[in-house]
C-alpha cells in the first residue's frame, strides 16, 4: 500500500519543534526513527496530516554523565545504546535489553525516545529503565519538566505528554553500591519477535539482606507495570531460590495479560514467574559481585 499524502517538517532546534507541534495539535505526529510511525502512515492507521522529523534538532543524540544521571537523549539509537560503554559501566541492564529488541537493521533506526512515546506494553526498554529508576525529561514551549518512568504511561498507545511536549531525554540515577539488574524476555522466535512476557528487576543488597528491590513487568500489562507486592516481598530478606518463587508470584497476580494468538493470559502469567525467578537471581548474583 503507498504511504498517503503528509506535509513533513523539519524544524532546527527544540523550541520549533515545541512550537510546531503546539500549532498543529492532533494533525501531527513527532518521528524520530520511524519505525512504526511509518508503517502506520503506510498502513492508513495514524490519520496525522503532518510529520515533525526530530532528527535536526539538536542536543538530542547524545549519551553523557550530567548532573550524576546518565542521560541518554531520545534520538539515540537502540543500537547505540547496546554497544554504549558508558551504558555498560553505568546501568549495564539497559544494554542487555538493547541488545534483545529486534534485529539490527531495526535497532539502527528505532530510538529510546521513540520506544517510550510509542507506548506499546511489549517495548524492551521501558521496564528495565522504571527497574534503575528511570526519569523522563520533556520540554514544551510552556518550559521543562521530569517525570519518574513509571507514571509516563497511561494506557496502551497513551502517555501524558501534551500537545507540543517532546521527550528530550531519558535520565538514569548512579545506582546504588551493591546493586544489580538483569531484563528477561520470552519470544515465540529469536531475534526479531515481539515480547510475550518481559521483567526486569534490580536489586540492592547490603551485608547480604537486600534494601532496595524493583520490579517491572513488560507485556503483560496495558503499560510496563511496576511491583510494589514483590518488592515488599524481598526487602529485608537475604536472597534465595524460595524468596525470589514467592516474589515471582507475587508478579504474576499483578500481572494483567491479554489472550492473544502469542499465549493465553494463564500462559503469560507463567512465563511471569519463570521470568521473575531468572531475573531475580541474575540481579542478586551482580548485586553480590558488584559489592565485592
Amino acid at each position: 500500500m503507498e504511504i498517503r499524502d503528509f506535509q513533513l517538517h523539519r524544524p532546527r532546534s527544540l523550541a520549533e519543534a515545541c512550537a510546531l507541534g503546539a500549532r498543529l495539535g492532533e494533525a501531527a505526529r513527532y518521528c524520530a526513527g520511524g519505525t512504526e510511525l511509518i508503517v502506520d502512515f503506510r498502513a492508513r492507521r495514524d490519520g496525522a496530516d503532518h510529520l515533525i522529523s526530530l532528527r535536526e534538532v539538536p542536543g538530542l543524540a547524545t549519551i553523557a554523565v550530567q548532573d550524576d544521571d546518565l542521560r541518554i537523549g531520545a534520538m539515540v539509537s537502540i543500537a547505540e545504546i547496546a554497544e554504549s560503554p558508558l551504558v555498560a559501566a553505568r546501568f549495564p541492564a539497559l544494554g542487555l535489553a538493547a541488545r534483545l529488541m529486534a534485529g539490527a537493521q531495526i535497532r539502527a533506526q528505532a530510538t529510546i525516545g521513540g520506544n517510550f512515546c510509542r507506548a506499546v506494553s511489549c517495548a524492551d526498554t521501558p521496564p528495565t529503565c522504571i527497574a534503575g529508576e528511570a526519569r523522563l525529561a520533556m520540554a514544551s514551549a510552556e518550559g521543562e519538566r521530569q517525570l519518574a518512568a513509571e507514571d509516563f504511561f497511561t494506557g496502551p498507545r497513551q502517555t501524558v505528554l501534551r500537545p507540543g511536549e517532546i521527550v528530550t531525554a531519558i535520565l538514569l540515577p548512579a545506582q546504588p553500591v551493591g546493586s544489580g539488574a538483569d531484563y528477561q524476555r520470552f519470544t515465540l522466535r529469536a531475534g526479531q519477535a515481539l515480547a510475550v512476557a518481559a521483567v526486569a528487576a534490580r536489586l540492592v543488597l547490603v551485608r547480604g539482606v537486600i534494601t532496595e528491590a524493583r520490579l517491572c513487568l513488560g507485556a503483560v500489562a496495558p503499560t510496563p507495570l511496576l511491583v510494589p507486592a514483590a518488592a515488599a516481598i524481598l526487602e529485608r530478606k537475604r536472597p534465595s531460590e524460595a524468596l525470589f518463587a514467592e516474589a515471582a508470584a507475587a508478579a504474576a497476580a499483578a500481572a494483567r495479560p491479554i489472550c492473544d494468538l502469542r499465549g493465553s493470559d494463564e500462559y503469560r502469567r507463567d512465563l511471569v514467574r519463570v521470568l521473575a525467578r531468572r531475573a531475580l537471581a541474575m540481579a542478586a548474583a551482580r548485586a553480590q559481585e558488584a559489592g565485592r
